[in-house]
């Protein structure tokens, strides 16, 4: 038996592309083939940015990655890079079509495989399009039509290249060994050696500027969408807090003022509560909207023109009906501070904001609809085809649901789901922040699972108590004997914060001062002063909730209802 019978299939593979890439002229086919999927590429980027509507190819393939990726995959992903995820995957995206791009050239310079550049590419337009015809805001033949385009251009641009570079056309081959085959003795002279390998040279750097300036000019005549117009033009400042509100669990909470004709907004509330933002490095009350963290499967910001753009009811309800975003505008437009944390948010991690959140009550809008018995679950989809679901008694039980249109006192940002999303306290995203909503769907439990039910995850996601050290982090070296701050924040919507406690080393557990905070489903800052020894010690944080319960011990995973634990950081305190 020899060698080659016994070898694997992977190393099979691996050694038919070593001796791909290792054939006469082979470096010329790679070049020649990254230089058609760049340019295929960027040929899509132009078109997104000429065409709100259609995306890029890089996106669109992306968008399914994410659609079709195992859990595992993903929530990895999200562990590795956070919000960084989506840049990761296209970088990725690029990376792996240059280097088939590149491999299909290599195979335009082997006999018998000159076929396969076209294949490939074929099969490159193949899957843009159907990758980009899939999402619903995107028109169907307009998505073929720029896929196929691409694939064209791109195939092209590999053909002419390798016109430019005679001396590394790949010899015929001989019918018979007594047909002698093209001799590689037949090369072009010197010269025109020379001279090919210039042409060549010459053509994949205009192809690489072409790919370049079809990127740039596709940023530059993308400009602001209709969603980012539409949004700059709106006014929120009509909006007060609630007349009335759930009441708090947590001995920090400050019930917001009733609302009157010159109510002070929940933005001046803040501004007069006694917080900790003056203590450095600890989290401020109110994240800023540039701050607050972003976790959905989106790999661009949907862009949603509220002209165009309606909110429907639906499913098992009395009166099915719509909303356009003027009429929400025209409402009674209610202010609540909610903390909202996605369920992969690891102990001590940063996938956690406090919001003021501008919008409607959802119970009224659901009244207006007539909820059937029987619907007890509340599906929302977001133009981009995303579900979460959860149980509709929650809507009753005194916590705030909110239809939202604003954050932090302005329209929603487009990153956080303009013109509208879901919130709802107590309950982490994955079941119930959907945003860039157009769907609220009544239904029973059993009926349907949302977007992350069927890969794993819990189908009730009640955001557990959690607790965070900010200060001392990462890098600080206090002084020993000089005092300072263990500070941070915990939270437990709708159960409020009750007390924080800190312990050094395996010291006792010590009550830290918190701050103030407007309901209990809002976080709290809290901080503990400390004069510290010289050496290295261990910090560790666990909250109370408002009901008395201590927050778990754990460690548990995020997967599949969210992570346990006592966040610990260590510190290497200075010799004075």
């Amino acid at each position: 038996m020899t060698h080659s019978d016994t070898a694997t299939p992977a190393a099979s593979r691996r050694g038919g592309v070593r001796r791909l890439i290792s054939r006469p002229g082979a470096g010329v086919g790679l070049l020649a083939g990254i230089a058609g999927a760049a340019v295929a590429l960027a040929f899509g980027e132009f078109i997104d940015g000429l065409v709100d509507t259609i995306p890029s190819l890089v996106v669109a393939v992306g968008e399914a990655l994410v659609d079709y990726s195992p859990d595992w995959a993903v929530r990895l992903s999200i562990e590795l890079f956070g919000e960084k995820d989506k840049a990761v995957l296209a970088i990725g995206i690029v990376g792996v079509s240059l280097i088939i791009g590149g491999l299909l050239g290599a195979c335009a310079m082997a006999p018998r495989r000159r076929w396969v550049p076209f294949a490939g590419f074929a099969a490159f337009g193949l899957i843009g399009g159907w990758t980009a015809a899939r999402n619903p805001m995107s028109p169907f033949v307009g998505s073929w039509v720029v896929a196929l385009a691409a694939a064209a251009l791109g195939y092209l641009t590999l053909r002419v290249l390798l016109r430019c570079a005679p001396a590394h056309r790949p010899a015929r081959t001989a019918v018979s060994e007594h047909e002698p085959t093209e001799p590689a003795a037949g090369a072009p002279p010197d010269s025109a050696a020379d001279a090919s390998r210039r042409a060549f040279l010459l053509g994949v750097g205009g192809a690489g500027v072409a790919a370049v300036g079809f990127v740039a000019l596709g940023r530059a005549v993308r400009g602001p969408s209709a969603a980012e117009t539409a949004r700059a033009g709106i006014d929120l400042s009509v909006a007060r807090p609630p007349a009335t509100t759930a009441a708090g669990g947590a001995a920090t909470a400050v019930e917001p003022t009733a609302t009157t004709a010159a109510g002070p907004s929940v933005a001046t509330q803040v501004a007069a509560l006694d917080t900790l933002d003056s203590v450095a490095g600890i989290s401020s009350y109110v994240t800023p909207n540039d701050e607050f963290y972003r976790i959905d499967t989106a790999l661009t910001v949907p862009q949603v023109d509220p002209a165009d753009w309606k909110l429907s009811f639906t499913g098992m309800v009395d009166n099915p009906y719509e909303l356009t975003f003027d009429e929400i505008l025209a409402m009674d437009l209610q202010e609540h501070v909610v903390t909202l944390s996605c369920v992969s948010n690891r102990v001590g991690g940063n996938l956690v904001g406090n919001a003021v959140w501008t919008g409607v009550p959802l119970v009224d809008l659901l009244e207006r609809a007539g909820v059937q018995d029987g619907a007890d679950q509340v599906v929302g989809r977001s133009v981009d085809d995303w579900t979460a679901g959860f149980p509709t008694p929650l809507l009753y039980d005194g916590r705030n649901a909110v239809l939202a249109v604003g954050m932090n006192g302005e329209p929603l940002p487009t990153r956080h789901g303009f013109p509208a999303r879901l919130i709802v306290a107590g309950l982490y995203g994955y079941v119930s922040a959907v945003k860039w909503i157009e769907e609220i769907h009544l239904t029973t439990w059993d009926a349907f699972d949302g977007y992350w039910v069927p890969r794993g995850w819990s189908k009730r996601g009640p955001m557990k108590t959690q607790s965070r050290i900010d200060v001392p982090g990462s890098g600080d070296r206090p002084v020993a004997g000089v005092t300072t701050a263990i500070a941070g924040i915990a939270w437990a919507p709708t159960r409020g914060i009750s007390a924080v406690e800190v312990r050094v080393d395996d010291g006792p557990w010590q009550r830290c001062e918190l701050g103030e905070a407007l309901g209990d489903e809002s976080w709290v800052q809290w901080h503990l002063p400390w004069t510290p020894t010289s050496g290295t010690h261990s910090l560790q944080v666990r909250a109370i909730d408002g009901t008395g319960m201590t927050q778990p011990e754990g460690p548990k995973d995020v997967r599949p209802d969210g992570a346990e634990g006592w966040h610990r950081v260590a510190v290497r305190v200075d010799a004075a």
